[in-house]
């Protein structure tokens, strides 16, 4: 047979001896032999090469067909743009290094056919790669493999593929070797049924050897085996969006050392199996399901049909099902051993030794991924390029010491019913290192992204505890305590502990933080702990200190001790905008512990501290906000106020401790990226004051801007009212007469005004007082707040508004009195007011109480009494409103009283619920046009006849007409809105 070495240039001619002929052209210079367009002698082509200075093009496309011995040229860049077909008796060698590039098309692969061979020669440092120019998923088709080794489809069938026959009786069959191979971005698609996966085995026999191959990157499947004896080791399989593995048609060889990582949602499977039961060997399968910061999910292994598998050593993570019959009525968990028994589809597996940190010659992902679980018995280090998954609990035992660097993340895997048995546990004469810095701090989570989804850190120590020495935990049943107080357990720098608080029972759960017994020679700084059901930290006894503390929303207490620890806890920020039990909460002996500057901030009212029996503390720098109580005894008959000690004085439950904070919640801006500083409006403003839209603001009860004073609101701030029971009413913001609010949101950044609760209804929303006429007269009160408002001034201005959503307000006083979202009381035309939402009010939009202002730009949808109202004279001008109704309402224009005569110009209304578009009360009117009606009952009409005419509504020139449907096509656009719609 002859053989081939296919390279980039014609062979290179050897005792060449070249004749130069001295032509002449007419003008006597000599010929330029290497650009007269023919192939002269010494030249390898047409001018170029050999005795021409000009380089040969390279011809690098690989052949249709391989009908001799070939081996590639490892400094070849060789392009794939058909098939290409290894024939029968031939051998394709392909050396370490060669890369070969794929056109897109399924007609685009390489076939090694019945009786041919193929040796790939990688090595870690210089794999083979199979590639693709585009480098999409499934440009290509990938290898294909045909063998004469058993299948249940008989002799020379035929594959879904390619028309390839494949299929015999030779079992030990050798369609040649391959080693160090990588296939990227193959599984091109045929149609719904026939699918190229990247690596293809047809009947391959067992004398084929398969080692050290990653498959990433496809549609279709990773690898699959059509019957077949063949074996194959050291897979590592990246983001195949069907099957990982998959086997079919009776393959009964063996996989082993399998590592398949999906990052990417909508896989099908890690392993599908089908048909006939040929029970193949897997041994060593780890399967993780998951991106760098949240679940994937999807199903670990499939067995179709009556198909099965002896599987040992097998390690799933992240799957939201771990095994399962497709076809239970053909197939049995019997048929599939894993680890010495039947399959269960409700057990967790995690016996595999394979981790994937052998595959880093296959890809930058390779090993991104390892699993902690079980017990570390020696000092261990993580890599903070690898995202860990705690499977089940991880426990340090003593003697051991377990060092996290800065930017590690740990996420606890959890299946149902494992949240109490997914922490970490740093057990009595062990430690821990967290090394984390403010721009990487170390990040403990969950999977699900659920509060009280695992159990946090537990650290175990041997100071003193009021339990005594060897004490029994109430989780997990470990032992702490001890006699020495200045143990040490190690140390945390920059740990953020997320959705911890798994609960065991009404009397035992986890928290985010747990030292039992820890000693002072441990050091504790900079931790955020958020999202818990149960407490932030807890002291179990111990003498430890800690510092920078950051807590939110941790559903128990912020910080709880018991058992007499008497430590010092400095620079601690609580913020509760959830259900909650206490910031802090001390029970047990009093071993009085220090809180130096404890800053603790409320939306939602609740409890701050709370003392049970005779515990106590010395506390100094408390600021408290929003806690509707502040410091109780829950426990009065044994403990006392004199205990506590706040700033030098017993603690005092009608002292509010509201102060300014005295930590700065800035310092924990590292704590996950997306911590805002909150503040509370409530009360007077009396002097200018500009927000920042970098914080969160809480509306609670009135804020009221009083004379002389304005309020500044840039693009992008959100205000949100906190509501407790009955103070729906009292929860506004008001601009009095003399007073001036500047809004200036943007399209891209309106400002917010919305409700914790999200209900309509819920706040009173914003109200503006100003001193333009009213035919109530000079400073009369308004209905709602004893406001005052109306003035002789009709170019009066209380500031500008513009970009500004208002959303759930419209709180009811009584039948007659209401909050409505925007109530101007007697505005001046000097204010300016554009680009305003309302919606889900549960009174009207916005309602004109007299006054002179003008409005531009309104979006006004659910208000359930009036989109708009008016009333006591207002002669303004109203400008490109659309209104909105899907749920029941009054009107969509309510006028009333006196007639002021205000112009409403391209005014738009549709409701999918009939009603009244327009009722005019008593002698109120109008001046409307461009008014369009879409699905109202009724157009317009007097709701006082006897006291009202349609003369003094006049609609496009001409007298308001009940019978006019007014359903022209709209005059606003919509889409104007999709700033505040989106």
């Amino acid at each position: 047979m002859k053989s081939n070495v296919l390279k980039t240039s014609a062979v290179l001619l050897t005792a060449l001896s070249v004749l130069f002929v001295g032509c002449k052209q007419d003008d006597g210079d000599p010929v330029d032999l290497c650009s007269n367009g023919v192939q002269d002698p010494g030249e390898q082509g047409v001018d170029c090469g050999g005795t021409c200075t000009n380089a040969c093009p390279v011809n690098n496309a690989l052949p249709s067909s391989i009908d001799q011995d070939t081996t590639l040229d490892p400094n070849v860049d060789y392009q794939l743009n058909g098939t290409m077909s290894v024939t029968a008796g031939v051998t394709l060698t392909i050396p370490a290094g060669t890369t070969i590039t794929a056109a897109t098309g399924t007609n685009v692969y390489i076939v090694v056919q019945q009786g041919a061979n193929i040796v790939i020669q990688g090595t870690a440092n210089n794999p083979v790669v199979m590639t693709s120019a585009a480098q999409t998923p499934g440009n290509w088709g990938g290898l294909v493999i045909a063998g004469n080794a058993t299948t249940t489809e008989g002799v020379n069938a035929t594959a879904e593929v390619g028309g390839i026959s494949y299929g015999g009786t030779e079992d030990t069959d050798s369609s040649g070797s391959i080693n160090y191979l990588v296939i990227n971005y193959a599984g091109a698609q045929i149609n719904s049924e026939s699918q190229f996966n990247g690596l293809t085995l047809y009947a391959v026999g067992s004398g084929t050897t398969i080692s050290n191959v990653a498959i990433m990157n496809g549609t279709d499947d990773g690898v699959e085996f059509f019957g077949g004896t063949v074996s194959a080791t050291n897979l590592y399989l990246e983001n195949n969006e069907d099957d990982s593995v998959d086997w079919t048609e009776g393959w009964n060889g063996t996989l082993a050392n399998t590592y398949v990582l999906h990052t990417i949602n909508d896989f099908s499977t890690a392993i599908e199996a089908d048909g006939a039961n040929g029970n193949p060997t897997i041994s060593n399968f780890t399967a993780i399901s998951a991106g760098t910061s949240s679940k994937i999910g999807g199903t670990a292994l499939q067995f179709k049909k009556a198909s099965g598998a002896t599987i040992n050593g097998l390690t799933l993570t992240g799957y939201d099902t771990n095994v399962e019959l497709a076809n239970p009525e053909q197939g049995s968990f019997d048929n599939i051993i894993i680890d010495g028994a039947s399959a269960d589809p409700s057990a967790s597996y995690s016996s595999s030794s394979e981790d994937g940190s052998g595959f880093s010659w296959a890809s930058e992902n390779s090993g991104s991924v390892d699993i902690l679980s079980g017990s570390q018995t020696s000092d261990r280090t993580l890599n903070a390029g690898v995202t860990y998954f705690l499977n089940g609990t991880y426990s340090v035992e003593a003697g051991a010491k377990l060092t996290i660097p800065a930017g590690t993340r740990i996420v606890a895997e959890l299946e149902t019913g494992e949240s109490t048995s997914t922490y970490i546990v740093i057990q009595k004469g062990a430690e821990i290192d967290v090394q984390g810095s403010a721009s990487n701090p170390v990040v403990m989570t969950s999977s699900t992204e659920a509060p009280g989804s695992w159990g946090g850190l537990v650290i175990a120590g041997d100071a003193t505890t009021t339990e005594g020495v060897n004490a029994i935990a109430e989780v997990g049943q470990i032992q702490y305590g001890g006699t020495e107080d200045a143990d040490s357990s190690g140390n945390i720098d920059y740990l953020i502990i997320n959705y911890a608080g798994a609960q065991i029972n009404s009397e035992s759960q986890f928290n985010g933080l747990t030292l039992y017994a820890v000693g002072s020679g441990t050091t504790i700084d900079n931790v955020a702990i958020l999202n818990g059901t149960d407490d932030g930290v807890e002291f179990f006894g111990g003498t430890v200190s800690a510092s920078n503390f950051y807590l939110e929303n941790n559903e128990d207490d912020a910080v709880d001790w018991t058992e007499g620890w008497n430590g010092t806890l400095t620079n601690a920020y609580v913020l509760h905008t959830g259900a909650f039990s206490t910031a802090v909460e001390a029970d047990g002996a009093n071993g009085n512990p220090t809180l130096a500057n404890f800053t603790a901030v409320s939306t939602v009212g609740g409890t701050a501290l709370q003392f049970k029996k005779a515990s106590g503390a010395t506390i100094t720098g408390l600021s408290l906000t929003g806690y509707a109580t502040s410091v109780e005894l829950a426990n009065p008959d044994q403990g006392s106020f004199a205990n506590i000690q706040i700033d030098g004085a017993d603690a005092n439950p009608a002292n509010s401790y509201l102060a300014d904070a005295t930590v700065d919640v800035s310092m924990f801006s590292w704590a996950d990226g997306s911590e805002v500083e909150t503040q509370i409006l409530t009360g007077s403003l009396s002097s200018d004051l500009t927000l920042d839209a970098s914080i969160a603001y809480f509306l609670s009860n009135t804020f009221s801007v009083e004379s002389g004073a304005t309020l500044t609101i840039p693009a992008g701030t959100t205000i949100t009212a906190d509501l407790t029971v009955g103070e729906s009413t009292s929860t506004y913001i008001v601009v009095q007469q003399g007073a001036a609010i500047d809004i200036q949101g943007t399209a891209s950044s309106p400002v917010t005004l919305t409700s914790t609760t999200q209900t309509p209804g819920s706040w009173g929303g914003l109200v503006i007082a100003g001193n333009a006429p009213t035919t109530e007269g000079v400073n009369a009160i308004a209905e709602v707040g004893q406001i005052q408002y109306g003035g002789d001034n009709a170019e009066d201005s209380s500031g500008n508004i513009d970009y500004l959503i208002i959303n759930y307000a419209g709180a009811q006083i009584n039948s007659e009195s209401q909050f409505n979202g925007l109530s101007l009381y007697a505005v001046g035309s000097g204010t300016t007011i554009d680009n305003v939402a309302i919606l889900n009010g549960t009174d009207d939009g916005v309602e004109f109480f007299g006054g002179t202002v003008s409005a531009s730009n309104f979006y006004l949808e659910n208000n359930e009494d009036d989109a708009v109202d008016w009333t006591e004279g207002w002669n303004g001008t109203l400008t490109n409103t659309y209104v909105v109704h899907d749920v029941a309402f009054s009107t969509a224009v309510e006028a009333d009283g006196a007639n002021g005569n205000p112009t409403l110009a391209n005014f738009t209304a549709v409701s999918s619920v009939n009603g009244t578009a327009l009722q005019f009360k008593k002698a109120s009117g109008a001046t409307i046009t461009g008014l369009s009606l879409s699905g109202y009952a009724t157009s317009v009409e007097l709701a006082n006849p006897d006291q009202g005419s349609f003369a003094n509504i006049q609609i496009e020139g001409a007298d308001a007409d009940p019978q006019n449907a007014y359903n022209a096509a709209a005059t606003v656009d919509i889409s104007t809105f999709s700033w505040a719609t989106n």
